[in-house]
């Protein structure tokens, strides 16, 4: 499901049973990240999909990549793989105003 970015941290804020899922590279991951996100480059191909499949499938993931495009392959995906809940963030990291933090080197 395509969510705007408010409409996207309105649901993030009032979910228990939520985690924030960054599909982007290492590289982009530099320029900061979401806080409390997890990141699994989807350019891993398989091995995304193999990491994806250790995650727990009741939870709900608010899912986001640079400008959209990746996270809502990644939503699809993760749908495919028998998750419920997959929220894409539209426009992605590059339209994102919330808080960023950067990952610990």
């Amino acid at each position: 499901m395509d969510l705007s970015q408010k409409d996207w941290v309105e649901k993030l804020q009032s979910d228990t049973n939520a985690l924030i899922l960054d599909v982007r590279t290492e590289d982009e991951c530099a320029d900061g990240i979401i806080p409390n996100s997890i990141n699994i480059d989807i350019y891993k191909g398989q091995g995304f999909v193999y990491k994806v499949e250790e995650l727990d499938k009741t939870k709900n993931y608010y899912v986001y990549c640079k400008a959209g495009g990746r996270s809502a392959q990644a939503c699809s995906i993760m749908n495919q793989l028998g998750f419920q809940n997959t929220y894409n963030l539209l426009g992605g990291f590059s339209q994102w105003q919330g808080e960023v933090v950067f990952p610990e080197e």
